[in-house]
């Protein structure tokens, strides 16, 4: 074979490449480096023919909005033979502390992850000294992959997901449901027709580890509830029982639900419990770690191993960072992708993993790092709700690098801008950007933020447009129970009512809220059922709830049909358009080739966006498509109560065409075919409490 100098004159061809996994790996194509580098700004790549070679052949230099994702760095060079050798150079701010970063930046660094490694040119003196004094480097060597045939190394990230949170008994133990196994794996392998065509990309389970259904208050119980969300976990290894038509397959039984979703092209996502177990405090029931590993397994008082640290409100504390604890954790989790080919992890009460054994807030704690070296779990999302029961709130800032993040904030303010609360505009305008204030300075991507408007613990979509207040007697507190912020707007009635235009104001609301969510940067997590308006009769805490109030009612009313189709649609928009899907936070400029600006901000008068008006519930932005075929997107969202003309763009002779229009009746609310929608030239009349998208001709 001849030599790579021989082969090439220009140098061989590169591309982004993949974070995962480190080192340098044989792929098809070529090879794909990567390594971990948190302060680098700027990295070479220096590339030898062999191990006698005493010059690079090629120099790759890494930049970071091409090559780096979160702190990795990572290059494919196409085409590239075994037996090259290869070494790092790293530029920035590097921290070496016997010398400076110019004297750091001229040595050429060995992989850490190197599969083989060369010391022809090694000379130790040398590269522990300020001086280069040439090549005296350890270099890695680009070696055969293994004969590892089980070894996956595909990478699942969320780049393109659409996420949708269900409950597994609730969405088909509806007697309307119509499928042989209600309320069980088998039973909702029947409606991934359904899920399909919805368009959704994963499904997000609460929890479905076996838990315990009998742990719930006394005033609940006497009422005849049970646990229905499932936080109460006691068997991590195994899928709960009822859910299973034969709970003696039950990992077969799980493991053909997720091979049944993957064959439609819906990978699977797990909320897990691991804060704490159902045993609770010191008078919970005794099930197993309060006699195997008491002391071990959850937080105690150092005097008092009686007493259990309760950061969770569920009465014990995982103490997850004791070196037993986190190998329990974290072999478990390995088990569910291993072996039942999970795709991805919600981490319920995520903050709690940050805390010491005496609870206190570690800088640097253990767990959360080692799930992102796992090289099981480095393949899979793993979500955070970044947040405990006692108030430790890491929204922004959990630990870590990759972990994507449940974004609270982004749920409250645009319940409020959609309320109508005025003074926003920033706000929202950063929200629907991706939230970069909370991900960009620290190397994160719009993917870290998950955002949502609803989820299975507050209001339904629907509750959330007809109620001010929680209505949770049912439930057996008096009301006393479930969140009294509920950022809510009842339309001008509470509950249900017959008035013709306060249900129409529902309605338009509720595709407001959904058409914001799509059409954000980030992550955007649907609940299920808000896509066919599923009512919980005002109960914002519906926990023990496993009756009709909780399932999924598959008798669809008019309205319901309605805003079904406009979901539908809304999703498949999104999808149409990568410039909603952004890898990359928003700039402002023109992406590399293009001749128009990624996104403008306006108001009602172009470039004239209103982020310091206190009044202000007006916002305009226009994106530009990320590739020439794609059409540009001018999008208005107007929360005044009365309807405002706003100027358009004038990108071309063409004009635009208005595809959604939240204000108008179905079927003209969202026009699937953009040839059959209006077209709008120099400025267009945006409705009261409206969201209308337009896009170029």
């Amino acid at each position: 074979m001849p030599s790579p100098e021989a082969q090439v004159r220009d140098g061989y061809r590169t591309h982004p490449g993949s974070r995962f996994p480190l080192g340098a790996t044989v792929v098809p194509g070529g090879v794909n480096f990567c390594v971990f580098w948190r302060h680098a700004t700027r990295l070479e790549l220096l590339l030898y023919a062999s191990e006698e070679s005493a010059e690079p052949f090629q120099i790759v230099e890494l930049t970071s909005d091409v090559n780096r994702t979160f702190f990795f760095w990572h290059v494919l060079v196409e085409g590239l033979p075994l037996r090259c050798c290869f070494t790092w150079r790293a530029y920035g701010p590097l921290g070496v502390p016997q010398m400076s970063d110019a004297a750091a930046s001229r040595k050429e660094l060995l992989d850490p992850n190197a599969r083989g490694v060369s010391d022809r040119f090694y000379h130790r003196k040398q590269a522990a000294g300020e001086d280069a004094a040439g090549h005296a480097s350890l270099r890695a060597i680009v070696t055969a992959p293994l004969d590892r045939p089980d070894d996956d190394i595909e990478v699942r990230t969320l780049d393109d997901a659409i996420i949708y949170e269900l409950h597994v008994g609730g969405f088909t133990r509806h007697p309307s449901s119509g499928v042989r196994h209600p309320g069980t794996f088998a039973g909702l392998i029947e409606k991934i027709p359904y899920l399909k065509a919805l368009g959704i990309t994963h499904v997000e389970l609460l929890p479905v580890m076996a838990f315990d259904e009998q742990d719930i208050p006394d005033f609940a119980a006497a009422r005849g509830h049970r646990n229905y969300w499932g936080y109460s976990t006691h068997s991590f290894y195994s899928p709960h029982p009822r859910y299973c038509v034969e709970p003696a397959r039950a990992p077969q039984e799980f493991r053909a639900f997720v091979d049944a979703l993957h064959a439609a092209g819906i990978r699977v996502l797990l909320d897990v419990v691991f804060n704490h177990t159902s045993e609770a405090g010191k008078n919970g029931p005794v099930i197993h770690f309060k006699v195997f590993a008491n002391e071990a397994f959850y937080q105690v008082d150092v005097n008092d191993a009686r007493h259990y640290r309760d950061y969770t409100g569920c009465g014990n504390t995982v103490n997850c960072n004791h070196p037993l604890v986190s190998a329990f954790i974290m072999r478990c989790l390995e088990y569910w992708v291993r072996e039942l080919d999970v795709d991805g992890f919600r981490f319920d009460l995520a903050s709690v993993f940050a805390r010491g054994e005496n609870g206190e807030v570690l800088r640097t704690p253990y767990l959360p790092w080692a799930m992102e070296a796992s090289p099981v779990l480095a393949r899979v999302p793993l979500i955070a709700e970044a947040w405990d029961a006692s108030g430790l709130y890491h929204v922004g800032a959990f630990p870590g690098m990759a972990w994507a993040e449940w974004n609270g904030r982004y749920r409250d303010v645009i319940r409020r801008f959609v309320r109508g609360d005025p003074g926003l505009v920033g706000d929202v305008c950063t929200c629907i950007a991706g939230s970069a204030d909370l991900y960009q300075e620290d190397g994160r991507l719009p993917a870290n933020s998950i955002n949502f408007v609803t989820c299975h613990d507050g209001f339904t979509l629907s509750d959330l447009v007809s109620y001010d207040a929680k209505h949770n007697e049912t439930n057996g507190e008096d009301n006393r129970d479930g969140s009294n912020d509920n950022l809510s707007w009842n339309c001008g009635a509470e509950g249900e009512t017959g008035d013709p235009a306060i249900i129409g104001m529902r309605l338009r609301q509720a595709r407001n809220l959904m058409a914001i969510l799509l059409l954000s940067q980030g992550v955007p997590m649907l609940l299920a059922g808000d896509e066919i308006l599923r009512s919980q009769r005002g109960n914002n805490n519906a926990f023990c709830q496993d009756n009709a109030l909780s399932w999924m009612d598959w008798r669809l009313s008019d309205d319901a049909l309605d805003m079904l189709r406009f979901v539908r649609e809304m999703i498949a928009l999104r999808k149409r358009h990568a410039s909603l899907r952004r890898r990359r936070f928003l700039t402002g400029r023109p992406a590399h080739g293009q001749t128009h600006p990624d996104v403008a901000w306006h108001g009602e008068r172009l470039d004239a966006p209103a982020w310091h008006d206190s009044g202000a519930r007006f916002v305009a932005f226009t994106l530009a498509g990320q590739t020439p075929d794609e059409p540009m997107l001018h999008i208005v969202f107007n929360m005044h109560d009365d309807a405002r003309e706003a100027a358009l763009p004038v990108p071309d002779d063409r004009g635009w065409r208005r595809i959604v229009d939240t204000a108008a009746e179905s079927p003209q609310d969202i026009v699937p075919h953009a040839e059959t929608a209006r077209t709008e030239r120099g400025q267009c009349r945006i409705e009261g409490r409206s969201v209308v998208v337009l896009e170029k001709h």
